[in-house]
């Protein structure tokens, strides 16, 4: 058996947060919050409907972090994992993100 099955990994830590974001995929619009942020991904849970297909293009837009676009790369459960698009403008958010507003959240219940 092959201990990685050929899967490429996550290459950057994840770190927990809640913002309240508005996600956009062609005409339709979704709220929803980001639950999880690193440098190049985004976990997104909706709290409408939004039919965004793996490898769709999506805007996430929110007052902290701004206006972000990125990739659909797997959906469940209401649930979004968001490859964010590489570019000079999206890394100057994010650094200024993580540098300035992020504050790690930790589960009020533990088990």
């Amino acid at each position: 058996m092959q201990p990685n099955l050929n899967m490429e990994g996550r290459k950057s830590t994840r770190s927990q947060c809640r913002i309240d974001s508005r996600i956009r995929h062609l005409n339709q619009t979704a709220d929803g919050r980001v639950l999880n942020v690193s440098r190049t991904g985004i976990a997104f849970e909706l709290y409408g409907k939004l039919h965004a297909a793996n490898g769709s293009t999506v805007l996430i837009e929110n007052d902290a972090i701004g206006l972000i676009e990125g990739t659909v790369r797997w959906c469940r459960n209401g649930r979004l994992g968001i490859q964010i698009k590489q570019n000079s403008n999206t890394l100057a958010q994010m650094s200024a993100y993580f540098r300035h507003f992020h504050k790690e959240v930790r589960p009020v219940l533990s088990r």
